[in-house]
Formats: structure tokens, C-alpha cells, sequence
């Protein structure tokens, strides 16, 4: 299984078929992917790194797409809402989904000392969590899971 997070590859490819994929998705559901949603999915997709709100909107303004938070804010919850981004709890910023061709659970793998993080799938079925909640009766909407400790190229300078 490849974590390109954490392995030396092309970040343009990940970018175009990203965004190509981004596109078919809201062509199939009939919602527009606009010039500022484009442009921070293309952002969060040029690393595996968790970004914050405000380092997007840096991004943004540099480029005249906008100044004020709402921008950053409301492209990446329109990102998130249709899976196309995932917010990082523990570290309250923002990653590109690395599987937007499927209904996945993500588990985050988050490199405390250079914030890269790699999204792996899990199936939710099998967790501890998902048996102690239907022995409970209780239906999980959502969960996050994130994992923080030190990614193999961190390791091998350490």
C-alpha cells in the first residue's frame, strides 16, 4: 500500500487527477466547482501537508482570489462537504482526500515533527469503536481518526 504522503512522487499528477476527479464528481452532481474551490483543492493536493485556514487564504491573496477568511472558509467547507477535503482535528487544519473515487473511512497518519500527513482506508465495519457503538444501539455518523508520531523520512534524519 502506497502513503504518498511520506514517499517521494509527483505532486503535479496528484494535483491534476485530483482536480479532474473533483470535476467529474460535481458534474455528476450538478454543482460547480468554482474558480476559489478549484484553487484550494489544488493548494491542499500540492502536499500532503495539513494546512491551515490562514495559510490558504496567504495562498489566495497573493494570487487576488480573495482577502478575507469567508473565502478560504466557505471553499473549504463546500471541500469538505463533498469529501473532496478532510479536517485534521488534532492539528485544526486542512488535507486534500486522497481517495475521492470512493465512501472510505480515513484514518490520519500525521508526522509530528514536518505535519505531513498520509490518509489510509479502514474499514469502519471492524473497528473497536463501531462494535461498542452497535452494542449500544447507537448509529455513528462520523468518525475521525488520527494518529500522530513520525513519518519514515523524519526517522531516518532523527
Amino acid at each position: 500500500m502506497s502513503h504518498y504522503a511520506f514517499e517521494a512522487h509527483d505532486h503535479e499528477t496528484c494535483v491534476e487527477s485530483g482536480v479532474a476527479t473533483a470535476e467529474e464528481i460535481c458534474t455528476e452532481r450538478g454543482l460547480q466547482l468554482t474558480r476559489t474551490r478549484k484553487r484550494v483543492l489544488e493548494i491542499l493536493l500540492s502536499e500532503h501537508k495539513a494546512m491551515g485556514a490562514y495559510d490558504i487564504l496567504d495562498v489566495l491573496r497573493a494570487e487576488g482570489l480573495g482577502s478575507q477568511p469567508p473565502v478560504a472558509y466557505r471553499a473549504l467547507e463546500f471541500l469538505i462537504n463533498q469529501g473532496f477535503a478532510h479536517r485534521i482535528e488534532r492539528l485544526n487544519a486542512f488535507v486534500a482526500c486522497s481517495h475521492l473515487e470512493a465512501s472510505h473511512a480515513p484514518v490520519f497518519l500525521i508526522c509530528r515533527l514536518c505535519n505531513s500527513v498520509s490518509e489510509v482506508q479502514s474499514d469502519s465495519r471492524k473497528s473497536e469503536i463501531s462494535r461498542l457503538a452497535k452494542r449500544a444501539g447507537f448509529a455513528v455518523e462520523l468518525m475521525v481518526r488520527e494518529a500522530e508520531g513520525i513519518c519514515p523520512k523524519c526517522a531516518r534524519v532523527a
